[in-house]
């Protein structure tokens, strides 16, 4: 073969190569490309089901907050319903509760055998403990649905202490022991009626778990707060129960049967605690088991100028309980009630016109030869009368500012201001017997 033949052969042959190397390049790029294609479709697979995923876990968190929202709203309400419902029911239990206490009290003065004492006092026991219990339970609802709302102001504890005297005293006198109120001119912010529940609650457990010595009530000026301390000489409270003693249904480990102390109902603290959280009031103690218990209460100081405390100055002073020929005009219009307070006030020898409505009350007035030297009047009377109203019409039909008392099972805090505004004493029904008599004789003292 001619050598230039040769040399177009081998010259076709790399151009031949050349070309197959050329396509075989460009098939592995399509193969790239098309494997390319084909993980991009699957990557736009993959991102589109997750997508869905995430949209559909997204529609059912939104549908379960949607339910726990309604769920919440559904607890608010249910929550606002109890509380309603144990607030009317308190007060149409405590009306027959009221009576029930009245009627034993008038009972127990005329006892004469040491078994028929013994039978009075346990009913009376009885029926203190059903009146603790239905209003922590209604307190305890009140906090823990939100409805209660402090209403922050001036509020002197000089006031606050001589009315917390006037309620303990007789306890305290009936047990043996000392309750002392160190003289106090000063003036805090705070919600006058929870601040007073707060230490009622403290009070009644330090003369509860206190065999011997007594109670005192002071004050510490700690900069910016007032410190109210209070201080008994009770079981005290051992180390490990610090905490549990402000749990629901929790009662120290004093019993009856090892210290004659009867228990509670473990819940005052409990209370204290709900309530002093309300107000922003630390709550803290310190205690020496067999020696007694301080309870501290931090309150901010007042802006209101103190007045002077003569008021405080003379409550230790021994008060007569003499109520002998007392006029009292008593408007009441629960029949129960009215039967039992009128055979408990003439059991004190006092003089009862009783009326069920102002119209009553004031019809009463027109024999100008008996005016009443106090007037007790429930708050809801028949007609939808109120009580502050008939004083009010009582006081101007004789012309003078006649000392007078609402005694309601009506807890509301309206109902409280009214009678703070017109000068009138307030008690809460069921009435314990000892403290009415302290504070009528206190009022026309």
């Amino acid at each position: 073969m001619p050598l230039r033949d040769i040399n177009d052969i081998e010259r076709l042959k790399k151009i031949n190569a050349a070309l197959v190397s050329r396509v075989e390049r460009s098939m592995d790029q399509q193969g790239n490309a098309f494997t390319l294609f084909q993980t991009a479709i699957s990557l736009e697979n993959r991102v589109r089901n997750r997508t869905e995923e995430l949209h559909a876990t997204l529609r059912r968190l939104e549908q379960s907050n949607i339910d726990l929202s309604a769920a919440k709203e559904n607890a608010e309400l249910a929550n606002l319903s109890k509380t309603r419902f144990l607030a009317a029911a308190s007060h149409d239990v405590l009306q027959p509760l009221n009576a029930a206490h009245l009627s034993v009290s008038a009972l127990a003065e005329v006892q004469t055998s040491d078994e028929g004492k013994k039978l009075v006092r346990q009913v009376e026991r009885s029926l203190e403990t059903m009146e603790d219990l239905l209003r922590t339970l209604l307190d305890i609802s009140k906090l823990d649905a939100g409805v209660v709302q402090p209403e922050t102001g001036d509020v002197s504890l000089e006031t606050l202490f001589s009315s917390l005297r006037s309620d303990f005293l007789p306890e305290a006198e009936k047990k043996g022991l000392s309750l002392k109120f160190r003289p106090v001119n000063v003036v805090v912010r705070s919600d006058r009626t929870l601040l007073r529940r707060i230490l009622q609650n403290i009070l009644s457990n330090a003369l509860r778990y206190t065999r011997s010595g007594g109670v005192l009530v002071g004050t510490r000026h700690r900069g910016d707060t007032i410190r109210i301390d209070v201080a008994d000489t009770g079981c005290g409270i051992p180390e490990d129960q610090r905490e549990a003693v402000f749990e629901e249904f929790h009662r120290g480990t004093a019993t009856l049967a090892d210290t004659g102390l009867a228990g509670g109902l473990g819940l005052g603290l409990a209370i204290v605690r709900r309530m002093a959280a309300a107000l922003g009031h630390p709550v803290t103690f310190s205690s020496k088991v067999g020696r007694g218990t301080i309870f501290h209460i931090d309150v901010p100081v007042g802006m209101a100028p103190a007045e002077p405390a003569t008021a405080v100055a003379d409550m230790d002073r021994p008060r007569g309980y003499g109520l002998f020929g007392t006029k009292v005009l008593l408007v009441e219009n629960d029949a129960d009630v009215l039967s039992a307070m009128t055979s408990l006030l003439e059991r004190w020898q006092c003089l009862v016109r009783a009326a069920t409505s102002t119209d009553d009350a004031l019809d009463l007035l027109g024999d100008t030869a008996w005016v009443p030297d106090i007037v007790i009047a429930d708050q809801h009377l028949d007609g939808g009368d109120l009580g502050t109203a008939t004083i009010a019409e009582v006081r101007d039909y004789l012309g003078r500012p006649v000392p007078a008392l609402i005694v309601t099972a009506d807890g509301s805090e309206p109902v409280a201001k009214a009678a703070r505004a017109a000068g009138i004493e307030l008690m809460r029904k069921p009435l314990k017997p000892a403290q009415l008599r302290a504070l009528l004789a206190h009022l026309l003292a």
